[in-house]
């Protein structure tokens, strides 16, 4: 099998178009509109300061973003692991990949949403091992049944 490679994008490709596309869908599949704040596809790259990808050979695996909203405060956004990968690390790894950004952007906190439905539990799972616990809203986000906050320092 081939290692596992990180790596920053500047700019969609048509396998990463499709891979922000596929977690659009889901993330609206799975929430009614006003509870779900999922970045539109054609956005993430434009909102974001930071995205990786994961992939092995040929293979896109996963991605995720990271985007500042205060001058020591960053977002997670857009964690997406296709369904064939799960279950083997790689959104651990793109956790800790956009930590080490963040911090290198001088951040001091990272925050997150998403979903409080059973669906979403392996994600808060993976935030909670990487330090992540449950907070208020952050930012412009609501109090919201169907969402999770969750935050750590960095």
């Amino acid at each position: 099998m081939d290692p596992l490679s990180l790596q920053q994008v500047t700019a969609p490709t048509p396998q990463i178009a499709a891979l922000l596309e596929a977690h659009f869908a889901l993330m609206r599949s799975t929430s009614p509109a006003e509870s779900c704040h999922v970045m539109e596809p054609g956005s993430v790259f434009d909102e974001a300061d930071v995205v990786m990808t994961a992939s092995r050979g040929d293979h896109l695996l996963g991605i995720g973003a990271l985007k500042q909203i205060g001058p020591d405060h960053g977002e997670l956004k857009s964690m997406h692991t296709i369904a064939a990968a799960r279950g083997q690390g790689i959104g651990a790894a793109l956790v800790n990949a956009l930590m080490s950004h963040a911090q290198g952007m001088g951040l001091t906190r990272l925050s997150l949403e998403t979903g409080s439905m059973e669906a979403f539990a392996p994600a808060r799972a993976l935030y909670a091992g990487h330090g992540f616990t449950v907070c208020p809203p952050f930012g412009d986000y609501v109090l919201d049944p169907l969402s999770t906050f969750m935050t750590r320092a960095i």
